[in-house]
């Protein structure tokens, strides 16, 4: 009745507080309901199980069972039976999987020249800036360095500021 009230002229704050512990009353009313329900309904499962289990184990049967290789000609051979099926897929893709034996080049017997001691050192000793100019300098000047769009003619044109950078 008060919601009816309130479309058509404007409620009083004690109808309002009232029409507000109503709407709590029924929210909380709505709660125990649904409770009990939800209560109900598990009892009726522990007791009699899952109606439904029955119909999609079946289902689930069904699938296995079509997707099962029976049977299959293998040149012109019946081959059927699970043990069969089985040991002639098995050794059909156990064929085509193995490694064949090619004629591969060796390594052994060739003689190597070895760095030595100083050599190695060289190898990972810091670059020096005369090195990294030169190589700068060796490059094309319209040639990017990465994805950024600076070329080696930009780092050219600015190598007095550039160098300095570490």
């Amino acid at each position: 009745m008060l919601e009816l009230k309130a479309e058509s002229v404007a409620l009083s704050d004690e109808e309002i507080q009232e029409l507000h512990g109503h709407s709590e009353e029924l929210f909380s009313l709505s709660r125990i309901n649904s409770s009990i329900w939800w209560q109900q309904v598990r009892m009726h499962w522990l007791r009699e199980g899952d109606a439904n289990s029955k119909f999609y184990h079946s289902i689930i049967s069904s699938r296995s069972r079509r997707n099962t290789i029976q049977f299959f000609m293998v040149d012109g051979v019946l081959v059927e039976g699970v043990d069969n099926v089985r040991s002639t897929v098995f050794s059909y893709f156990s064929s085509q999987f193995q490694a064949r034996r090619s004629n591969r080049p060796s390594m052994e017997g060739m003689q190597f020249r070895s760095l030595s001691c100083r050599e190695g050192a060289d190898l990972i000793k810091p670059f020096s800036l005369d090195e990294v100019k030169a190589a700068v300098w060796d490059c094309e000047s319209f040639k990017c360095l990465g994805p950024d769009g600076i070329t080696f003619g930009f780092v050219k044109d600015f190598w007095d500021v550039l160098k300095v950078l570490e």
